[in-house]
């Protein structure tokens, strides 16, 4: 009795009953039964030869077998993006700064509001164009440049808390990134975002300060200083200056006085009862005598009328209190360097100003670091919990770079060391924060 086994869905068993007998056993079929010995069947043996010649035919190489178009398509495209830009680093980014972007116009908006409110009267009664276009769209970029870093701590905290309380942050370590790694597109996106605002503070702002002030002087309150008393400065090595009184809305002063010397020695002098300053950078002097000293001898020259150039302008020794903000950084370095060599004592605020600029930018790595290093983790307070931490920090941060400023006006610190002590010390909170949130 010759049986032909057919493989289909389920299983076939062979079984021998008491009878010797076989039995074919299938789901779909009924049993049956044969008395053929099974174990005395004979399996054909083939040549070797034919099984190396079938393996030879049926097997092709690897290298022949066509790439399908997509992924030949796909492996382009990640070798052209750069082996370290994955989807997380787009998706972390763009989170960030459309977060950071986010909170900036969200808290502009309450700013606008409340500087409306207090400058209510001065906004009546200047022009609205003034007030659109001269105020609100210079006092707008100098404040959240002023306080971006701090903008980019609270957007860290926010979107990296709701990653966590997602679980998003676990998955990405759980599937095998490290917290190393994870800081890169932060620190990519802190970044961007502190060239942006290092060349706003340098070479953007300050211009456009000049007309926010304008405005405010001339609508709210007039911080300008246009007279001076008493007036005494360095012209150049040797060479010193004096004015009784200068007043710059008529750009003139009274009782000039000039005298040079050459070591220790008075060589020369001129007085005039009255100099005016023109827009050349030009001082005329009226009513002059000039007094030429060699030993004993004295030899003196009057006249009505001298022009003389002068390395001198008004905004020397006519200090407001915000000149520093309406100088380029290298404007502000070249105005600091001539204030000393003419032996002004009064620049704490420009040298502070000229060191915030950088201070602040090296603050935005300092706070994201601290940012991710707090919120990664999923907290049982939830997201609440993570926001009202970096608002503390954020606060003391704000505090003590206050106290420090005030240390240095007052002498006791140097402007540079009161701008980065806080970077210094939160340096070392960021340095702990990161090693911990990586355990």
């Amino acid at each position: 009795m010759a049986i032909s086994r057919r493989f289909k869905k389920g299983s076939d068993t062979l079984l021998q009953n008491s009878d010797k007998q076989w039995e074919l056993i299938s789901e779909n079929t009924p049993t049956v039964r044969s008395e053929y010995d099974f174990t005395q069947m004979e399996v054909p043996k083939i040549p070797v030869e034919n099984l190396q010649e079938q393996a030879t035919l049926n097997t092709a190489p690897l290298e022949e077998i066509p790439e399908p178009p997509q992924l030949e398509e796909k492996v382009k495209k990640e070798k052209k993006g750069g082996p370290w830009i994955k989807h997380f680093d787009r998706y972390i980014i763009k989170k960030f700064l459309g977060t950071f972007f986010f909170a900036i116009l969200l808290l502009l908006a309450i700013v606008v509001m409340f500087d409306i409110n207090e400058k209510l009267d001065a906004m009546l009664t200047a022009p609205l164009k003034e007030t659109v276009f001269k105020y609100f769209m210079n006092f707008l970029p100098y404040f959240a440049n002023q306080f971006a870093p701090l903008f980019v701590f609270i957007s860290v905290i926010f979107f990296t808390s709701k990653l966590a309380d997602h679980s998003e942050i676990i998955a990405m370590l759980s599937s095998g990134i490290s917290f190393k790694r994870l800081m890169v597109p932060y620190l990519v996106s802190a970044t961007i975002i502190a060239v942006f605002t290092l060349i706003l503070a340098l070479y953007v702002i300050p211009p456009a300060n000049v007309k926010r002030i304008e405005y405010t002087n001339q609508w709210v309150k007039n911080k300008r200083v246009d007279f001076g008393d008493n007036i005494q400065l360095q012209v150049r090595p040797g060479v010193m200056a004096y004015l009784s009184r200068y007043d710059n809305t008529t750009k003139r002063g009274f009782r000039f006085t000039m005298e040079q010397f050459s070591n220790n020695t008075l060589v020369s002098r001129i007085t005039a009862q009255d100099v005016r300053y023109d827009t050349l950078g030009r001082w005329k002097l009226n009513d002059y005598g000039i007094r030429q000293f060699d030993g004993l001898k004295e030899t003196y020259t009057k006249g009505k009328t001298l022009d003389t150039t002068l390395n001198i302008e008004p905004r020397d020794f006519l200090i407001a209190k915000n000149d520093q903000e309406m100088l380029t950084s290298p404007q502000l370095r070249d105005y600091i360097n001539k204030q000393k060599a003419r032996g002004v004592a009064n620049l704490q605020q420009f040298e502070l100003e000229y060191e915030k600029r950088f201070a602040m930018t090296a603050a935005a790595f300092i706070l994201t670091v601290i940012g991710l290093s707090l919120s990664s983790r999923k907290v049982r307070g939830g997201m609440g919990l993570n926001i009202g931490i970096g608002l503390l920090l954020s606060f003391s941060y704000i505090l003590f770079m206050t106290v420090t400023q005030t240390f240095a006006i007052s002498g006791y610190t140097s402007p540079r060391l009161a701008m980065w002590i806080p970077n210094i010390i939160y340096t070392i909170i960021a340095v702990f924060l990161y090693h911990r949130a990586a355990q």
